[in-house]
């Protein structure tokens, strides 16, 4: 359908798209980053002041036209229903988008052409959006925008050609103006979602675009690079909007290193690679602008001449061959025990050494490592994981939080834990900083336990977080935590299969201390796919069955067993608790074939000994009543 009502022409001058076809065009530089240098401050949504600050949009607009630009865009780039909505402006779509299109075609009069920007509802965040709601979006917007009398769309930044692909077919049902595409590369040449810039641009091709081309992050010698090895499909305007360079530190605070002068002598070299539309993306100014523009006047496009038409293969990556079973191979064909047995707080490694080779003769399949448990400071876990795995060869299975490392640093710590040929983790979300013993340091949370799952197992397919080709294809087997001592049990249950669809290989529960709730936890997971190992921790001592049972929400522990630890030493509570648990154990066994024991407080002797205990209930052959998953 059309939607193009409202708009008027520029009297007296050729369409957008003839233009484009025709002509050589300045496009103009960005908004965000030169209204911070006029002291607009950073962090307020730069959308909104078409409505309460006209007057500084119009001024933008107006430096960009005196410098030559023969193309503004209006300030929509964020003006879409999502991003407002963080602002409180969610019900201002229509009217952001339709006052910044007014705002730019006063300033253009007949001189220039005005385009809606359409920025990525994405932005960079972890690739998990929904289809549909997305598509709602980015109508609204692109309708308004028409509406407002546009003579083209400009959708930019994009990392994903999966999402703007999806952008611009909502766009094309809605008119037949110019709609202008442009990637954001995080690798010279490629997006993040791992196509070749050259399958990008035929995708797009296909599904409307009038034009391609490529914007942000990087400056113009890197877009060069980029196009000089990408082919463009005949019939396309190539577009490109370089940064001034990449952001960096100085003397002076955050600062673009790209000057005027370096993007007059780089707009030569982009003209040469057929571009037809130049312009400028963060860190360029009206200055930046004016020398393209400068170095441009008078001239026509050149032809493109793309490279030999060698198909870029992305190399396959390798899958190195498992030289043991897994975990979860285990489980699936025999009672498989994991043992928890946290890393020290302290420097001294030798008793922890110890410990970990006792319980690997007890008959541990392998040892688990928490990453920081309740947000306190413990060794790495990767290092002592590969300690343990060379001096006592036990299988470590470490934990991975998303409290303590951004996206870099949680990509860099799974490349390592592969380097080390540590392939069995579990993710989680863990404990907020403020519970722990730095409080005041940050929590991280880049991403949530469900998107870091499928960010492992992209990398099981050889591909980076940034989309990136790997040269190998990385094995993790991963797992994720369920805890059942909670009072809505369906809701825990419907979050764990959310695990699940996300790509856990199997599930680790909480600890729980009686018959009952071994019971429930199977009844609620018998239908999840994956193979559960059910928890459990021997209790200490009274005070910790008190704790547990009185200020645990959700722990349950038998009135009987509080009484029987009362009066006991500390000794004799331990041993008190070995026997409860092997009882539990016994329950445990008819159920699940995977068994998680919580070493408590460092007391590896109680779970080695629950340990043989299960390798003894083995061998007379104990009947598992019900068949694990």
């Amino acid at each position: 359908m059309q939607c193009e009502r409202g708009g008027r022409s520029v009297a007296k001058r050729q369409d957008l798209g003839t233009a484009l076809t025709g002509s050589l065009l300045v496009g103009d530089g960005a908004m965000a980053t030169y209204l911070y240098q006029l002291g607009i401050p950073v962090g307020i949504p730069v959308e909104e002041l078409s409505l309460t600050r006209p007057q500084w949009i119009e001024k933008v607009h107006r430096r960009y036209l005196q410098a030559g630009a023969k193309i503004l865009e209006a300030n929509t780039y964020g003006a879409n229903r999502e991003r407002l909505a963080r602002y409180g402006l969610e019900g201002k779509v229509t009217r952001i988008n339709r006052e910044s299109v007014a705002i730019a075609r006063r300033v253009a009069g007949d001189t220039a052409y005005v385009v809606g920007a359409v920025g990525s509802i994405n932005a960079g965040r972890v690739p998990n959006w929904s289809r549909s709601e997305y598509r709602d979006l980015y109508e609204e917007q692109v309708t308004a925008l028409l509406y407002a009398g546009v003579d083209g769309l400009i959708l930019e930044t994009f990392l994903d050609l999966e999402e703007l692909i999806l952008a611009l077919e909502t766009a094309r049902t809605l008119t037949e103006k110019p709609i202008l595409c442009q990637i954001t590369m995080m690798e010279v040449g490629r997006t993040r979602d791992g196509y070749t810039l050259t399958d990008a641009f035929e995708q797009l091709k296909k599904h409307g675009a009038d034009g391609v081309g490529l914007n942000c992050r990087q400056g113009p010698l890197e877009i060069q690079r980029a196009l000089e090895k990408t082919v463009v499909p005949q019939g396309l305007i190539l577009s490109a909007y370089p940064n001034a360079g990449r952001l960096g530190m100085t003397d002076e605070g955050f600062q673009y290193a790209s000057t005027p002068d370096y993007f007059k002598d780089r707009a030569m070299a982009l003209r040469e690679q057929g571009v037809h539309l130049i312009g400028g993306c963060c860190g360029t100014t009206p200055d930046h602008i004016q020398a393209m523009s400068e170095a441009l006047e008078g001239l026509s496009p050149m032809p493109r001449i793309n490279p030999d038409l060698v198909e870029e293969k992305m190399e396959r990556p390798r899958l190195e061959v498992r030289t043991q079973p897994t975990l979860v191979e285990k489980v699936r064909n025999e009672t498989t025990v994991i043992v928890e047995f946290d890393s020290p707080k302290d420097l001294d490694i030798h008793d922890y050494l110890y410990g970990c080779e006792q319980l690997n003769k007890s008959g541990v399949d392998a040892i688990t490592l928490a990453d920081n448990s309740m947000a306190t400071t413990r060794m790495s876990n990767m290092a002592l994981a590969s300690i343990m795995k060379q001096r006592t060869e036990s299988e470590p299975l470490v934990h991975i939080t998303c409290r303590d490392r951004n996206l870099i640093g949680q990509q860099s710590h799974l490349m390592g834990l592969h380097a080390l040929g540590i392939h069995q983790i579990l993710v989680i979300t863990g404990d907020p900083t403020r519970i722990g013993d730095l409080p005041g340091a940050s929590s991280i949370y880049d991403v949530n336990s469900f998107d870091l799952i499928r960010m492992v197992k992209q990398l099981n397919e050889g591909i980076s977080f940034s989309g990136k080709p790997l040269k190998q294809k990385a094995q993790f087997v991963v797992g994720a935590a369920f805890n059942p001592n909670v009072s809505r049990m369906e809701a825990a249950v419907g979050r764990l299969k959310k695990k699940v669809e996300a790509g856990a290989d199997y599930i680790m529960t909480q600890p729980v201390y009686d018959v009952e709730s071994i019971q429930n936890v199977y009844q609620a997971t018998k239908e999840i796919p994956v193979p559960i190992f059910i928890g459990i921790m021997p209790l200490t001592s009274y005070r910790n069955a008190l704790f547990l049972h009185h200020e645990l929400p959700g722990v349950k522990i038998p009135d009987r067993v509080i009484k029987q630890l009362e009066g006991m030493n500390a000794s004799q509570a331990r041993v008190l608790g070995v026997e409860m648990a092997k009882e539990l154990l016994d329950e445990a066994m008819k159920y699940f074939k995977g068994i998680y024991l919580i070493t408590p407080f460092h007391y590896w002797k109680m779970t080695a000994e629950l340990t043989r205990y299960i390798r003894s209930r083995q061998k007379q052959k104990t009947p598992v009543a019900f068949e694990q998953k």
